[in-house]
């Protein structure tokens, strides 16, 4: 079994008053140690805040291809237990007409949109997959889509199975995840793989307040293989308070569709 968590970690913001990330960063860390993912992918890191979690979290390792670094910059990133994978490849790229130009945005984009991509080898089963985090813009109809089709373009072209997380901003009932879960990527939706409903309990956007809002915007998408076994929302809070202002969503897989839970 393989777990994927993805987690949008809300961007280092000291407007955010008791919320902000210095007040909060052990719960994010855990959390994570609490839910062990085998992979884990963020979104709105600042490069202090990955470096505080790389540093913090017991045996992961950050993986950041040929970054670019700044500091203002809120980048989705791919973390793994170091000694459960090989990362054989990575790759980044820009959401956008110029993907090889950093920061660079099209359509009504409010912001650059990127995605990070690792190919790993699992040291335990030999199994090769390409692993992929982003995040869609927020404020940009069109855009979304657009920065959808060009993921939809890449898990296309890819040769090994592929695993895209990340925060979406849209639902799944949008032109986004239509552009993406579909036959010609053969991704798939792993929440709507096992048939859970869509509704309020479903939402992973909070704003702090445990109350879901907007809609289901973390997804976690998956070729076949790997085969989705269990999905979950996580509501956890610590003495009423919250790790950041979206749910964490995880999946556990298997390569095998005749393994069996553990």
């Amino acid at each position: 079994m393989m777990r994927i968590m993805t987690f949008n970690l809300r961007f280092e913001n000291d407007q955010d008053g008791s919320n902000a990330w210095n007040y909060r960063r052990h719960l994010v860390v855990k959390l994570i140690e609490q839910y062990a993912p085998d992979i884990l992918g963020t979104q709105e890191g600042r490069l202090s805040q990955l470096d505080n979690l790389e540093e913090t979290l017991s045996g992961y390792g950050m993986h950041t291809a040929s970054r670019v670094l700044e500091h203002t910059c809120q980048y989705p990133t791919l973390f793994f237990k170091k000694d459960l994978f090989r990362i054989t490849e990575g790759d980044e790229f820009w959401l956008s007409k110029t993907p090889e130009i950093h920061r660079s945005k099209d359509w009504d984009s409010a912001f650059p949109r990127m995605l990070s991509i690792a190919t790993v080898e699992s040291l335990e089963s030999g199994q090769v997959f390409s692993v992929a985090v982003t995040h869609l813009d927020h404020m940009g109809r069109v855009a979304r889509v657009k920065q959808a089709e060009i993921i939809a373009r890449w898990v296309h072209k890819s040769a090994v199975p592929v695993i895209l997380m990340g925060d979406f901003n849209d639902g799944p009932d949008s032109d986004a995840h239509a552009a993406l879960a579909n036959k010609e990527t053969g991704l798939s939706d792993s929440w709507q793989v096992l048939g859970h409903p869509e509704g309020k309990e479903s939402f992973t956007h909070h704003a702090f307040t445990g109350i879901p809002q907007k809609s289901r915007i973390d997804w976690i998408l998956t070729t076949k293989p790997p085969h989705v076994r269990k999905a979950r929302i996580v509501h956890d809070q610590f003495d009423g308070r919250y790790a950041s202002d979206h749910f964490p969503y995880y999946v556990d897989v298997m390569w095998h569709e005749d393994q069996k839970l553990l």
